[in-house]
């Protein structure tokens, strides 16, 4: 991790190094070897190109560039519970590699620093792009930003519909799955977690 501080910004240039690395060549001969399985022919347009579209796709779903986290001190002592919402996201189901998107909700009650909002949502974008399931994004946003920001209370709110269970299996169409994952007193006391629950739905259907 390469750190870079400035008065009055504080910020930390993040190598999303948690996010395994992709071997396109491997990708590639691995779709191959599938589309086989699957009776493709392997001279044809798709036996040909698919191995490289389809791995150009999950490299895509799966990168993330290095971006900085910006934070200021919290000069106006804001205490209260601060939510963003509407922060859309696609991720990948770690159960059958199929896409699940969404939109996102994040709370946070301020301490010593504030962060700039728009990192707030690349904090969202980071975690998604990676194999995984909804529950375990939540909470690794939740525990990223109680790090970074050095607050005790922080919340995640997760909408999220399931290619695995839209386009397969039951294939309810439309469904969508919600998951929270919290800190500190928003995990442990009923009326902050009921107030950031309320705040995140309201940002929810607000954007």
């Amino acid at each position: 991790m390469v750190t870079t501080v400035s008065d009055p910004e504080i910020g930390h240039t993040f190598l999303p190094t948690t996010a395994p690395s992709i071997d396109r060549t491997a990708a590639e001969l691995a779709v191959g070897q599938l589309l086989a399985a699957f009776g493709v022919d392997a001279d044809s347009e798709i036996g040909v190109n698919t191995p490289r579209r389809v791995a150009d796709a999950y490299a895509q779903m799966l990168t993330q560039k290095p971006w900085k986290f910006t934070k200021f001190p919290n000069e106006d002592d804001q205490h209260d519970l601060v939510v963003t919402g509407g922060i859309e996201f696609t991720s990948v189901c770690a159960h059958h590699l199929l896409p699940f998107f969404g939109t996102a909700a994040v709370g946070y009650r301020p301490t010593q620093f504030i962060p700039g909002l728009s990192k707030v949502a690349r904090a969202v974008r980071m975690f998604a792009a990676r194999l995984q399931t909804q529950e375990g994004m939540g909470r690794q946003v939740a525990r990223y930003l109680q790090q970074q920001l050095e607050c005790a209370d922080v919340g995640v709110l997760l909408r999220a519909e399931h290619t695995c269970m839209t386009c397969r299996g039951v294939r309810a169409q439309g469904s969508l799955t919600i998951t929270v994952a919290t800190t500190g007193a928003l995990q442990t006391d009923a009326a902050a977690r009921a107030e950031f629950v309320q705040l995140a739905s309201m940002a929810g259907r607000a954007a």
